[in-house]
């Protein structure tokens, strides 16, 4: 477990780095929450190194200062969410991707998971990366756009890898109505994709750091089909 460094045409963008012990050959990059690569994303980055991921999450706030804000501060995260931009999230991809040939793996045994912002950033990352595959976490944005982006209803049919979305039936801030409306513009992309609801789960219910949120049997549930997904398309050509 370290930090990487990376140069980006706005400056230095740290990218945590955990390697497996018994790697298998593939990659995921792990997208932050609105709070900051913190102590959640690492240990989320580790339990897939555990599974024999090298996992990598870069600092996507390295263009504010690269705070790791407080859960209860939204204000904050709002600010450095507002920050980004679609021309940016696509640089910091491609810098943390390409980061993978220094280990030797390939772009179809590279994935994607983000957890809210994230979750909007890894199905763009769909659609922008040449990748393996795709696990997004209660992403919203999903009929206005955010952070540079379009609109995730936008975005879905253009999505070009393996791609599973998973939200909450509680999550105030992304009703179930758009997350079918989702699952419908997904399915018109040319690749397997598939949207998981999860009945009694609120939004950032797989956040094990945040008591008012987790969820326990869905975000037990919902890891579970993450690694499936992996394991099914990030599988290393013999």
């Amino acid at each position: 477990m370290a930090t990487r460094t990376l140069e980006t045409s706005d400056g230095p963008m740290g990218v945590y780095v955990s390697e497996p012990a018994n790697p298998r050959g593939a990659g995921v990059v792990v997208i932050q929450e609105a709070f900051g690569v913190n102590h959640h994303i690492q240990s989320v980055a580790d339990r897939l190194a555990a599974e024999g991921y090298l996992a990598l999450a870069p600092h996507l706030f390295h263009r504010t200062g690269d705070p790791l804000v407080a859960y209860g501060d939204i204000g904050a995260a709002m600010r450095h969410i507002g920050a980004l931009t679609g021309a940016g999230l696509a640089e910091d991809l491609d810098l943390t991707v390409g980061l993978y040939d220094e280990y030797g793996i390939a772009a179809p045994q590279i994935g994607v998971v983000g957890f809210c912002m994230g979750g909007s950033v890894s199905l763009f990352a769909a659609t922008h990366c040449a990748l393996g595959a795709g696990v997004g976490f209660y992403g919203g944005g999903v009929v206005q756009g955010r952070m540079g982006l379009p609109p995730l209803l936008e975005l879905a049919p253009k999505v070009k890898v393996p791609f599973l979305g998973q939200y909450g039936d509680n999550d105030q801030s992304i009703p179930v109505e758009q997350v079918e409306q989702l699952g419908a513009a997904l399915r018109s992309a040319p690749v397997p994709t598939e949207i998981i609801r999860y009945p009694g789960a609120g939004h950032a219910f797989h956040c094990d750091e945040r008591p008012e949120s987790y969820h326990e049997p869905s975000a037990t549930a919902a890891w579970a089909r993450t690694l499936e997904w992996f394991d099914r398309y990030l599988a290393a050509e013999a």
